[in-house]
């Protein structure tokens, strides 16, 4: 089942959860997260897709997102290597993809493409089919 996204609205109106002030003792990775739930998803960079991913926030709409991004630059970059959107996307919890078969079986589509990666990269990728 595809789920279509208004790419024009935040997470925070997607979810309708909108989080209190900062508290003073906020890192800078919680201030950027804060930030980046204000932003209309579809203004989302590789680096802040990549950075939302890894720390699970709003998978049920971000990862559609990545896979897309995916699909037509399966090494996509974003501020830490080439092929980081990719590994975040990889790493996720296994209960994600019971949720999501169908993104679960184009990630293992993409993963399973040659492509010239890191030994890194190929690890997680192989590890990802396995499951």
């Amino acid at each position: 089942m595809t789920r279509t996204v208004d790419r024009d609205r935040s997470l925070e109106e997607l979810e309708r959860d909108r989080r209190s002030a900062p508290s003073g003792d906020e890192t800078r990775l919680m201030a950027t997260v804060r930030g980046l739930r204000h932003k209309p998803i579809g203004g989302l960079t590789v680096e802040d897709l990549r950075l939302l991913i890894r720390q699970d926030v709003s998978l049920a709409h971000l990862l559609p997102l990545a896979v897309e991004i995916l699909r037509a630059d399966p090494l996509a970059e974003g501020d830490l290597y080439e092929g980081d959107l990719l590994a975040a996307v990889l790493t996720r919890g296994e209960e994600v993809w019971r949720e999501r078969p169908e993104l679960r079986w184009e990630v293992g589509s993409i993963v399973s493409k040659p492509a010239e990666v890191s030994p890194a990269l190929e690890r997680e990728g192989a590890g990802f089919l396995a499951r």
